[in-house]
């Protein structure tokens, strides 16, 4: 019979593709995660794992079987404990979100205030970071982020529609006078994102939209851009959901520069089961439909759902 300790080595090595990287979140000594990996393998009388220092540890395609099966017995198993210990009735226990830096700080993070107010016996954490969170490898339990997954055992719905405008400061604006159409932005400058570094092709948006500006101040961070533009030495294309909360921008052609992404959530289908996740999930939809308001910059403050 298959050991399930040893398959929890396993998918933490398949994961992290290290064995020093799957020990410090497993809490165990890096022999101990070598050992039961080895251990695994001879009883099934395979190898699981290419092995080299530039690649670390790669699945070799019996490793790729056993992944799946072992993903399905995890999901279960959590499942299972979940209803058995009566987590499911109370929902305690513990939850993790990844998201884009923009929606995580601006709108996930003060829902998730309230969010946990009505479940004081769950803990979360959420990862706002600006690069895709891997599902696959455990990094989270449920994501948001700006294009559906392709592929992969996920259940995934559109969250929302957002919109992006072009803003300035009053002061900026004040003195570099009036635009009233896309030609007055010939003379003025610009911040963006750094172009071959952005994790994925929604944000190329400035140079779609307005081609041959110049841009004087680039990061991978737009909440680095969004305090770049508060300095008010050039206009920044921002998410409403953040520039519209600070009275400090103004919108630019507001009419005429509107940029329209969409948020996607998933999660890995094994957690449809998980009443905690879907909870969550259940919340997020209903806070962001309420939000519409803001997230198309036809508002200025964030709502929260009644309880």
């Amino acid at each position: 019979m298959l050991d399930w300790d040893g398959l929890r080595y396993f998918l933490e090595v398949a994961r992290t593709q290290r064995v020093s990287a799957a020990a410090l979140r497993l809490g165990v000594q890096h022999s101990t995660v070598s050992r039961r990996v080895q251990a695994l393998e001879q009883s099934l009388d395979t190898v699981l794992f290419d092995k080299s220092k530039a690649s670390g540890f790669t699945l070799t395609e019996d490793g790729q079987r056993l992944f799946a099966y072992a993903e399905q017995m995890e999901g279960a198993l959590l499942s299972a404990r979940e209803e058995l210990s009566g987590i499911g009735q109370t929902l305690s226990g513990h939850l993790r979100i990844g998201c884009t830096e923009g929606f995580g700080n601006y709108v996930l993070t003060p829902l998730m205030t309230d969010f946990l107010g009505r479940y004081p016996e769950l803990t979360l954490d959420i990862l706002p970071v600006p690069r895709f969170i891997s599902l696959s490898k455990r990094e989270a339990d449920l994501a948001i982020a700006l294009e559906q997954p392709q592929r992969g055992p996920y259940i995934c719905t559109r969250l929302t529609d957002y919109e992006l405008r072009l803003y300035g400061t009053h002061t900026y604006l004040e003195r570099s006078g009036p635009i009233r159409s896309r030609a007055d932005l010939a003379g003025h400058s610009f911040i963006g994102y750094v172009e071959e570094l952005v994790f994925s092709d929604r944000l190329r948006y400035l140079e779609d939209v307005l081609p041959g500006s110049r841009v004087v101040f680039k990061s991978t961070s737009v909440i680095a851009q969004y305090h770049a533009a508060l300095r008010g030495g050039a206009l920044a294309v921002l998410p409403c959901f953040m520039a519209a909360q600070d009275s400090r921008l103004r919108p630019v052609l507001e009419d005429q520069v509107v940029i329209t992404r969409s948020f996607w959530m998933y999660c890995h289908e094994d957690l449809r089961r998980s009443k905690r996740v879907m909870a969550l999930w259940d919340y997020l939809k209903k806070a962001v439909q309420l939000n519409a308001p803001l997230l198309q910059g036809r508002a200025d403050r964030l709502q929260y759902p009644q309880p």
